[in-house]
C-alpha cells in the first residue's frame, strides 16, 4: 500500500518519524507521500522525504492559508519541481468552510496550481470543502484549457463533485472518513467509481479511522482504511491494495520511476 497523502511535517511527528515510517513498513505501507501546504515550509518537508527512502513529497499553498502567505507563482512551483522526490502539486483547491472570505484569492491560487501541473505533468492535489459548484466549474473550464491529471484529496464532497471529477478522468482518494459507521452515503459514491481510480490516503495526523478514531493517526493506518474500503469494492484486500497500488503508480508516475530506480 501507498498512503497517497499524509504530513510528517507537522509537530505531532516530532522525534517519532523513524518509528511512524517502521510501523507504516509493518503494516505494509511502504510508501507515502508528505505534502507541504505553505511553500516557506517547503524546504523542511523535502528534507523528510531525502532521509527516509519510503517518502516522497508535494508542493503547494493550502487554500485556507492563500491569504496569509504570499501568492505563489508558476514559476515558483516548477522550480520545486526539480527535485526528483517531489512529485505532485498542491494540496491545493478551495475551502469556503473556513476560509469563504478569501474566495477569490483560492480561486487565483488554484488556477495557478493547475496551471503548474498541467506544464509539469505532475498530478494535482485537490482540497476541497463546501465549494463543490465553483470547484466542479474551474476544474472543467481549466481541463477545457489542456488536460492534467489530479486527485481530488480526502474525497467526502457530493456526488455531483465526484461524478465531475471522474468524468475529467481525474481520481478519487478515500481517508479514514469512509471507515467511520455514518459515512454509508460516502462509501456508495466510491462504490459507484470505477476502481481504477481510486487512491487510499490517511491525511495524518488527522483522520483516523477505526479502530484508532480519534487518536493522532499516522501512515500505518492506511491499511485499515484500506481493509474497509475492500469490503465497499467487494473485493478482497490483497486485491485492492493492488489496485490501488497500480492506481498510485499511474498517477504519481514520477514516483513509480523513482522507486523502480532505486
Amino acid at each position: 500500500m501507498t498512503d497517497s497523502h499524509c504530513h510528517l511535517d507537522f509537530p505531532d511527528f516530532d522525534g517519532e518519524l523513524p518509528d511512524v515510517i517502521a510501523r507504516a513498513a509493518e503494516a505494509g505501507v511502504a510508501r507515502m507521500v508528505t505534502i507541504c501546504t505553505k511553500l516557506r515550509a517547503e524546504p523542511q518537508v523535502r528534507a523528510i522525504a531525502e532521509a527516509h527512502a519510503p517518502v516522497f513529497y508535494a508542493a503547494g499553498t493550502h487554500p485556507m492559508s492563500v491569504a496569509a502567505e504570499p501568492m505563489a507563482s508558476v514559476d515558483d512551483l516548477i522550480a520545486l519541481t526539480q527535485h526528483p522526490k517531489m512529485v505532485g502539486i498542491g494540496e491545493t483547491g478551495l475551502d469556503y468552510h473556513y476560509t469563504s472570505e478569501s474566495a477569490q484569492a483560492q480561486q487565483t491560487s488554484l488556477r495557478t496550481h493547475i496551471t503548474a501541473a498541467r506544464e509539469t505533468g505532475l498530478p494535482l492535489i485537490i482540497h476541497s470543502r463546501d465549494a463543490d459548484d465553483d470547484m466542479a466549474a474551474i476544474l472543467r473550464d481549466e481541463h477545457a484549457k489542456g488536460a492534467y491529471a489530479c486527485v481530488m484529496h480526502c474525497f467526502s464532497s457530493s456526488e455531483d463533485l465526484a461524478r465531475a471529477a471522474l468524468d475529467l478522468g481525474f481520481y478519487l482518494s478515500m481517508s479514514g472518513i469512509t471507515a467511520f459507521p455514518k459515512s454509508a452515503p460516502l462509501r456508495e459514491i466510491f462504490a459507484n467509481a470505477p476502481l481504477e481510480r481510486i487512491l487510499v490516503e490517511t491525511d495524518s495526523p488527522y483522520l483516523a479511522p477505526p479502530p484508532h478514531r480519534g487518536k493522532r493517526n499516522e501512515p500505518a493506518f492506511t491499511a485499515h482504511t484500506a481493509e474497509r474500503a475492500a469490503e465497499t469494492f467487494g473485493i478482497d484486500y490483497p486485491a485492492f491494495a493492488a489496485a490501488t497500488e497500480a492506481n498510485f503508480d499511474r498517477l504519481f508516475a514520477k514516483a513509480a520511476a523513482y522507486a523502480g530506480a532505486a
